[in-house]
């Protein structure tokens, strides 16, 4: 019997990855879902490749142009998330969620009662809303594997080994700026940010990983789905992008996880539960590499975004909504060169020292409804002629 899947952000550089996994396994998968928001010419291509029978866009206008070009009657075609009700009659195997943004919040929270197995890639659904994932996840019995290399790196580490963690570090490339000199950051512009040295990803997470937002993110996720301190929790530069996470645990042991700079590498382990072989060609071990780690701290200095980890409350919070949401909105003005790549960080620590958004610090998450209005709140705010006097 075929494995049925659905990747929800199939034409995004993730969902890109795992189509290209399962389609070199095609006799032993069938894609019962398929979603995109914008890019609906690459949707049906997807669609006639694997003969899919349930697709949605979110856009309406690409809802609009995949319908009058798509031939085949046999699919169904939604605008909206609300159908997962209709699309699915009985749980699938395996589910990505892939979608970019807080907009991957709901359908993320929705398919989980509808998949045995899921693997999320969508840092916001973790950030703002991991207690109420959580909660689904336990209610439908649905099994979940991160799948950023980090956190996969590090799930596939500590395994059993949950209770005798002392330490995790997540390493940071640097991004394309590690060795730039401190006075000519003011000069930074749109074109030199987006060339990440090691990975191919999307513009928004390109600009995260350049200024090291990426990897705050990556450490509050870290906190809440390993259930540790932010205070077993840091940042080591590692300028090649091979080794994803060094574990410290407390009986004196050390472990870490390498692999190439490649997403499909812990997309493939997360759909095949690390048992089976690549199906896909993978570089030797590169000892030139693991001889010259080149690992050092983060300066403050160059990458002072870190310090906003100062400012997390503890526990799952609403503030984790204003800061996803403020960061997103601050590199959309940037990639739209309304302010400089330094006003990044400067206009955001601002930002959530404001005590309008401060107060958020003490509120937990209640529902995915709330989450939204306040994301869509935030961004009223920075939209507005105030982010002038931030």
């Amino acid at each position: 019997m075929k494995i049925k899947i659905a990747i929800l952000g199939s034409t995004g550089s993730v969902g890109k990855s795992l189509f290209d996994i399962v389609s070199r396994d095609k006799k032993n998968y069938e894609i019962h879902l398929l979603t995109a928001h914008n890019n609906y010419k690459e949707l049906l291509k997807q669609t006639k490749i694997f003969k899919v029978n349930n697709v949605i866009i979110s856009n309406f206008k690409s809802y609009e142009n995949f319908k009058k070009l798509n031939k085949n009657k046999r699919i169904k075609i939604y605008y909206d998330f609300d159908n997962f009700n209709k699309i699915f009659k009985k749980k699938i195997d395996y589910a990505m969620s892939a979608i970019v943004g807080l907009n991957g919040l709901e359908p993320t929270f929705k398919i989980i009662k509808h998949t045995r197995k899921i693997a999320i890639a969508n840092k916001e659904s973790i950030i703002c809303g991991w207690n109420l994932i959580k909660n689904q996840l336990v209610k439908y019995n649905t099994k979940f594997i991160p799948v950023d290399s980090e956190h996969f790196s590090v799930s596939f580490s500590i395994k059993d080994k949950k209770n005798i963690i002392d330490k995790v570090i997540l390493t940071a490339s640097g991004g394309p700026f590690l060795n730039l000199p401190l006075k000519k950051f003011k000069n930074i512009n749109v074109k030199d940010a987006l060339k990440h040295p090691n990975w191919k990803m999307g513009k928004k997470i390109t600009i995260d990983s350049a200024t090291l937002m990426n990897k705050v993110f990556e450490v509050i996720e870290a906190k809440k789905i390993f259930e540790i301190k932010f205070s077993q929790l840091s940042i080591t530069i590692h300028p090649r992008s091979y080794i994803h996470s060094i574990i410290k645990f407390n009986n004196g042991l050390i472990e870490m996880i390498a692999h190439e700079a490649d997403m499909r590498i812990p997309i493939y382990n997360s759909i095949y539960d690390s048992k089976k072989k690549l199906n896909f060609k993978n570089k030797k071990i590169r000892f030139s590499e693991l001889n010259n780690l080149q690992l050092k701290s983060v300066n403050k200095s160059q990458f002072p975004s870190i310090k906003i980890l100062d400012l997390l409350p503890k526990h799952d919070s609403l503030f984790e909504t204003v800061l996803i949401t403020a960061n997103d909105e601050l590199v959309k003005q940037f990639l739209d060169k309304k302010i400089k790549f330094n006003d990044i960080f400067k206009k955001l620590y601002t930002f959530l020292n404001k005590a309008e958004f401060k107060k958020y610090k003490h509120v937990r998450p209640k529902n995915i409804k709330q989450i939204l209005n306040l994301s869509n709140n935030v961004r009223l705010y920075l939209c507005s002629n105030k982010i002038k006097d931030i």
